[in-house]
């Protein structure tokens, strides 16, 4: 014979989809995923690229040109060269 069915067995498997908890936590990645998709989309569309300058290299060529001078104040050194060694004894110092 079969075992009588409990009311709340019954109950909990005549519940619609909606209701039960592990559904909305496995729907709920995928819909993420979506939702980040189209914000992404949007961002892109809606934000235009920036312009470079048509004389670019140049510019980065200019920037060598003053970094490698000598005659740099401290301020505008590579931190190896000039800003951290403070407190670094002589003989530590690059060269």
């Amino acid at each position: 014979m079969n075992a009588p069915v409990s009311s709340d067995s019954a109950a909990q498997s005549s519940q619609p989809w909606w209701k039960y908890g592990h559904v909305w936590l496995i729907i709920s990645g995928p819909a993420i995923v979506v939702v980040a998709g189209f914000y992404t989309l949007w961002l892109a569309v809606s934000t235009p690229d920036p312009v470079i300058a048509e004389d670019y290299y140049q510019r980065g060529l200019d920037i060598n040109k003053t970094l490698a001078s000598e005659n740099l104040p401290t301020s505008m050194q590579p931190a190896v060269k000039g800003r951290n060694h403070a407190a670094t004894p002589k003989s530590d110092l690059p060269n």
